[in-house]
């Protein structure tokens, strides 16, 4: 059997599986049916391959030296499918992005420096910036820390992640409808795209409280059908034409806090509900406290730049905002996660059939 050089990542609230551009195929078919055979794709539990059966475990990231005098590395994010055979690269993944520059330096693709090494990473799916603090003491990445984050168990070091142009990242506007509201079946949404495009509901309008566990959420058929049809039409009025076989927009559930939050929300990927939150749509949820207009709005109390908690199924995860002019897309986002390497080795890829 063919095989290939592979590192098991966990990044943030994501696991996935890490592979140099080089060890792929270029053409884009070529190397997608690669990361099926890989993952198990096509089947509930990903039995025949290293995915976990799970949308966030059945993750990869592809990792190259950048040609971009902005960047160290370039980083193309691929959602392996579970249940089709089917590998969508249009959205970034954050928590994946949070190992990527732990993988970069361990595969020397950048030099480490001590005691920490900044890395320079280019999203290739958005063409967007991401600065990774990683922690390199006597220039060896260093995993063991104090970092706790929610959805992960024990603690970690820390990794600092800065987005530097995540305004318009798929469509090159904050709001690519031209409205900070639309309004879709009857229920009024934000649609906006920043670090990702997402579709903003206040959980009410869809008869849920927003405090409805995650499989509950998954269970309610006629729910899922109505965010759905919710997230079809932003998809066009997004500018994003057919979104039947995209994973964006991700719908998002927003209600008020319960506990010392600014919002509380359940995040969809978009046809189940995430046990915790991507980082990509936190930054969004937590753009759209800040921004006059939003839907957001309606159920968060006054929120200024700075530190905005966003609470979720798993807890609750920090992003800070800071913005040094008026404009609202000059916002940087920045956040704190962690990232474990948990094997490395050589993936066997099983016959085409």
């Amino acid at each position: 059997m063919k095989k290939i050089p592979c590192v098991m990542m966990r990044g943030g609230t994501s696991r996935g599986a890490f592979l140099l551009a080089e060890d792929l195929p270029e053409e884009n078919v070529l190397r997608d049916d690669v990361l099926i055979r890989i993952m198990g794709s096509g089947n509930a539990l990903e039995i025949d391959g290293i995915g976990g059966g799970n949308p966030l475990t059945s993750k990869v990231a592809i990792i190259c030296r950048s040609n971009d005098s902005r960047a160290d590395v370039d980083y193309l994010f691929a959602q392996v499918l579970v249940h089709e055979q089917r590998v969508d690269t249009t959205p970034n993944c954050g928590n994946m992005l949070s190992a990527v520059g732990a993988f970069a330096i361990e595969q020397g693709l950048i030099a480490a420096t001590a005691p920490t090494t900044r890395v320079r990473i280019r999203n290739v799916n958005t063409n967007t910036y991401i600065e990774a603090d990683v922690q390199t003491p006597q220039g060896i990445v260093e995993y063991d820390g104090a970092v706790k984050i929610d959805g992960v168990p024990g603690t970690s070091a820390p990794v600092a992640l800065t987005f530097l142009n995540a305004a318009g990242s798929k469509t090159g506007r904050i709001f690519p409808t031209g409205n900070h509201r639309d309004c879709f079946d009857s229920v009024p949404v934000t649609c906006m795209d920043m670090a990702t495009p997402v579709v903003i509901i206040p959980a009410e309008y869809l008869g849920k409280t927003g405090y409805e566990l995650p499989e509950d959420l998954d269970a309610d058929t006629k729910l899922l059908a109505r965010i759905e049809s919710i997230r079809l039409q932003a998809g066009l009025a997004m500018g994003l034409g057919d979104v039947t076989n995209m994973v964006i927009p991700k719908p998002i559930l927003i209600s008020s806090p319960q506990y010392s939050g600014a919002v509380n929300v359940r995040y969809f990927m978009p046809h189940s509900c995430h046990k915790a939150l991507a980082i990509t749509g936190a930054i969004a949820i937590a753009s759209s406290c800040v921004i006059a207009g939003t839907v957001t709005q309606q159920v968060v109390s006054s929120e200024e730049y700075g530190n905005i908690k966003i609470e979720h199924p798993g807890g609750s995860l920090d992003v800070h905002l800071s913005n040094e002019g008026d404009d609202i897309s000059a916002i940087r986002a920045s956040v704190i996660r962690t990232a474990r390497k948990i094997f490395s080795g050589e993936v066997y890829l099983p016959a085409q059939h």
